[in-house]
């Protein structure tokens, strides 16, 4: 694949039903050669765990003057417009990136072809094929490993090489497939929701590091049931 978006997020968690992007990176290749970059941190409107600020690297501080998330999904979709992904485990980028999409409004059907699913067919005897293992293998400098631009230039070089090794007896796998993900558009809060959630946390003294605004209608719902279970309604 010669012409395409190579797209990496760096997130506060696995799950895109109910964690955030906080970083985005992506790189255009036209023929083979890079025309273009994309990169943005997101403010996730919550407290970064611990984990993943030591994994990445990307702080609170550095989150607090990121951008909103609706105005970076919108500014990757105009930049990605109908270029096919290529990623390292592309389906997890892919499934937050079309969460997002559809509660903007948006749609993101995409094709792609995943690195990792051709090491797995190409290499399988090697222990691992996470990213930082073939780029190990083929001795790829990772640059700063897990932030999203820089892992998006590492797997556009392994890609190359994979390409080079591997695709004259193997084409088959080097041609993208239609990804296929199913997501149901979340409502935001609602306004009887987050007057009753801010009764509750008063109530109870809770502090919460999440921004209620931010939450969906669902997400407010499973906090509301949660703290009802560990401390009770609110007694009038």
């Amino acid at each position: 694949m010669k012409t395409c978006v190579v797209l990496d997020l760096e997130t506060t968690g696995l799950h895109p039903k109910t964690d955030r992007i906080l970083e985005i990176g992506a790189l255009k290749i036209v023929d083979g050669r890079t025309v273009d970059s994309y990169h943005v941190l997101i403010n996730p409107q919550m407290q970064i765990p611990y984990e993943i600020q030591e994994l990445t690297g990307i702080t609170q501080a550095m989150t607090e003057e990121g951008e909103k998330s609706e105005t970076a999904l919108g500014n990757f979709l105009d930049f990605c417009g109908e270029l096919p992904l290529l990623g390292h485990n592309i389906m997890f980028d892919y499934s937050f990136v079309k969460h997002k999409a559809v509660n903007l409004g948006f749609k993101f059907e995409k094709e792609a072809v995943d690195t990792l699913k051709i090491a797995r067919k190409a290499l399988p005897d090697l222990p691992s094929r996470s990213l930082a293992a073939l780029c190990r293998y083929y001795r790829i400098d990772q640059g700063n490993a897990h932030r999203a631009l820089d892992d998006t230039r590492s797997t556009w070089q392994l890609y190359q090489y994979l390409e080079r090794d591997f695709l004259e007896s193997q084409p088959e796998i080097f041609k993208p497939q239609k990804l296929m993900y199913t997501v149901k558009k979340q409502r935001p809060i609602t306004f009887s929701q987050k007057v009753y959630l801010n009764d509750l946390l008063r109530y109870h003294r809770i502090e919460t590091d999440v921004k209620i605004e931010s939450l969906t209608k669902s997400e407010a719902s499973r906090m509301i049931d949660k703290i009802i279970l560990n401390h009770g309604r609110v007694k009038r």
